[in-house]
């Protein structure tokens, strides 16, 4: 890669792990359900007239819109609405590699390498480890709650490895249209209108900054770089970057919002990230366990590869 390709992959990275401490912002000013439906709501528009008619089936949107948009954000924001750290929340999210595989093998038949399955077991005593950590200082469950985030987010990769959208920025705009309606219908129910009258009177600069950066800055932008770069290298060139977003998720926390890394936290941290890179190490090297479509552009000297549902291994890391 070149290198100005390489700082672009980096930025990408950033951006996806401060967006945890934008939403840890964001969740100051809005309920959970209703911050996550503006998120996709601004997301979608204007985008949605920009990037031409989806370029999937309709049911690949609507299954993924669900899964991702709602289940996997929803369980999120709420989870770090009731006391989950921005930080801690950007790491453990990482699990979905995991479940992701888990549930390739249980739904697809697709079955990881013995050394895939090593880094499974690394990386769900990070988990414990992280578990433990939060035991001591937070709610635990918390903590479940954005596991489960996880386990939905591994539920839509294997999802979008199905559909296999040839243009992850046009999927994933149309996928945004989809969870508007039951995220606001959910919050109607759950946080009551009251509530959310409430958030939207009294919206200022702050609280619309967070949702344009978690809309445009994480998802447009993000997907867009990401995908430009996919486009351009192997994904076993660009997927490895994915694994900095914990690291710019703990250390903007920090920063930012004063949220201590205990030993622990950086123990689960190793285990963790260490534990994922072994999982996706097929990917990285370009032997991947899920099968490869030809770029209808291939480079100077010769033909490239990339995976068909890479972008959605490191998607939305926020």
């Amino acid at each position: 890669m070149r290198p100005a390709h390489v700082a672009l992959a980096v930025l990408v990275a950033a951006v996806w792990g401060v967006n945890f401490t934008v939403i840890e912002i964001g969740l100051d000013h809005f309920p959970p359900l209703l911050f996550s439906a503006l998120r996709f709501l601004a997301a979608a528009l204007p985008a949605v007239f920009l990037v031409g008619r989806p370029k999937v089936a309709w049911r690949w949107i609507l299954a993924v819109g669900l899964v991702l948009g709602v289940a996997k954000f929803g369980l999120l924001f709420i989870g770090m609405d009731a006391g989950m750290p921005a930080g801690l929340s950007s790491l453990v999210l990482q699990i979905q590699a995991v479940f992701t595989a888990l549930i390739a093998f249980a739904a697809l038949g697709e079955r990881p390498t013995r050394l895939a399955l090593t880094g499974m077991v690394i990386a769900l005593s990070g988990i414990a480890v992280a578990a433990v950590d939060e035991g001591t200082t937070g709610p635990l469950g918390a903590f479940a709650l954005v596991v489960l985030a996880a386990v939905c987010w591994g539920a839509s990769n294997v999802l979008t490895r199905k559909a296999s959208p040839p243009d992850a920025l046009n999927f994933m705009v149309w996928v945004s249209t989809v969870p508007v309606l039951p995220l606001l219908a959910l919050s109607l129910l759950w946080e009551g209108p009251s509530r959310d009258l409430d958030a939207l009177r009294s919206l200022d600069w702050q609280g619309a900054g967070t949702i344009a950066y978690v809309a445009w800055v994480t998802t447009v932008f993000g997907f867009g770089a990401w995908g430009w770069l996919l486009h351009r290298h192997p994904a076993s060139t660009v997927a490895p970057f994915s694994l900095l977003v914990p690291v710019f998720g703990m250390s903007s926390a920090a920063l930012f919002l004063g949220e201590p890394v205990t030993g622990l936290r950086w123990c689960a941290a190793v285990l963790l990230v260490g534990g994922v890179a072994l999982t996706s190490l097929r990917s990285f090297t370009g032997a991947r366990w899920w099968p490869l479509r030809r770029d209808p552009l291939p480079p100077r000297g010769g033909e490239r590869v990339r995976s068909g549902g890479s972008w959605s291994d490191a998607e939305v890391r926020g």
